[in-house]
């Protein structure tokens, strides 16, 4: 999936230059669904040229995304359902094309970020996955090869080859081109990188312990846990015998 961002063109030319030497082998297939904020189409033409020079088949796929979501729905807070609606597009043409996989550009930093955004706006604590099994396409799998990546490094990558990306028209994204110069990106996500930042202040391993407490979770000690679609509380196993815990 390439939005034409840095980090979308990260992963494509990663992936091209991946194809040239891993033993397993495998194709590499771009495509950008344009959600056409503002009613307005961006030019792509970009994009196709570094596909051109990489040998990665390009295909660009024209949405209704922008209209639906800010002027049929008119949703306030709409990143998490724009980003919803532009996947089920990219299975939607992927599988048209015969894909199997949709690699993503989502990097470390969007992991943190979405643990906390979960916990602090959405009452839940859950991770972004490094890879899914569709349960809506099947035999599909959505993969996000960057997981264990950090922003600054692709920024570094970005400004060590004097990059330039196509930049979003969306007024709740950092990189808004259509928005007055005072003011401020008002996405759940940006809230959240401004608090990480602040937390970092005074304590630099903020944000290795927020992707490892996913690794640390211990079920003995929450009140309850969804797993299947099931939602299990700890009355259900309270009276059942158990190994001691050091939390008592």
């Amino acid at each position: 999936g390439v939005s034409g961002g840095k980090d979308s063109l990260a992963l494509l030319c990663g992936m091209a230059r991946l194809r040239d030497y891993y033993p397993q082998p495998f194709e590499v297939v771009a495509l950008t669904a344009d959600p056409c904020f503002g009613g307005q189409e961006t030019d792509y033409s970009p994009i196709a040229s570094l596909c051109a020079s990489l040998g990665v088949e390009y295909h660009l796929r024209r949405t209704r995304l922008g209209e639906i979501i800010f002027e049929e729905r008119k949703e306030k807070n709409p990143c998490s359902l724009c980003a919803r609606m532009r996947r089920g597009y990219l299975y939607n043409f992927a599988k048209q094309l015969g894909c199997n996989k949709i690699a993503l550009g989502h990097h470390y930093d969007d992991v943190i970020e979405t643990i906390l955004m979960g916990m602090l706006w959405g009452a839940q604590v859950q991770t972004m996955m490094p890879k899914l099994h569709s349960t809506n396409f099947p035999g599909m799998e959505l993969i996000r090869p960057m997981y264990l990546i950090r922003e600054d490094d692709i920024k570094a990558w970005r400004d060590a080859n004097d990059l330039h990306f196509i930049q979003c028209a969306c007024r709740f994204t950092d990189t808004c081109t259509t928005c007055r110069p005072n003011e401020e990106a008002k996405s759940k996500r940006q809230q959240t990188k401004q608090l990480i930042r602040e937390l970092k202040k005074t304590n630099p391993e903020v944000e290795a312990h927020i992707f490892r407490s996913m690794e640390n979770v211990c079920l003995d000690t929450v009140i309850a846990y969804k797993t299947g679609g099931r939602k299990i509380s700890f009355l259900e196993n309270y009276d059942r015998p158990r190994e001691s815990s050091e939390t008592e």
